[in-house]
């Protein structure tokens, strides 16, 4: 009887643990991707979120129900994303947000940051964080 006992705890163990490696991937759950451009128009930058509403937030930019604190700001990190292609950084999601006003200090175009990008950090886009004035978002992408 405990031998039959071991075999069924071990079934559901195993079916249980099936479950869980299985789970739903996090894009269907809460991921969106946006693109947006700056000053100049022609350059897309992409960026993660996570956070439903931050992406609430970024949907009602694009549809035009929200016009203050369109602008994207975040962190920068220094190695490239598979979905921000071309560019060799991109921005942490977990800190990235929505502003109407930010100080200079951490703005810059998106060429001119990949161009000095090794000055990130330091006097330039002091703590690495990044908020481009003329940034706005251009549309939702799914990821590559």
């Amino acid at each position: 009887m405990s031998r039959t006992l071991n075999k069924v705890v071990a079934v559901l163990a195993a079916i249980t643990m099936l479950g869980l490696t299985t789970a739903t991937p996090a894009h269907a759950v809460g991921e969106a991707y946006f693109r947006f451009t700056d000053s100049h128009g022609y350059h897309r930058f992409t960026i993660q979120l996570r956070d439903a509403d931050k992406i609430a937030h970024a949907r009602r930019v694009l549809s035009g129900a929200k016009t203050r604190q369109v602008h994207v700001l975040g962190r920068i990190h220094k190695y490239p994303a598979s979905y921000n292609h071309p560019w060799s950084y991109h921005l942490d999601p977990g800190t990235i947000g929505f502003f109407e006003v930010a100080i200079e200090v951490c703005d810059s175009t998106i060429e001119y940051l990949e161009d000095h990008l090794d000055e990130a950090g330091g006097a330039f886009l002091p703590g690495a964080y990044w908020c481009p004035w003329s940034s706005r978002l251009v549309d939702e992408v799914r990821p590559s």
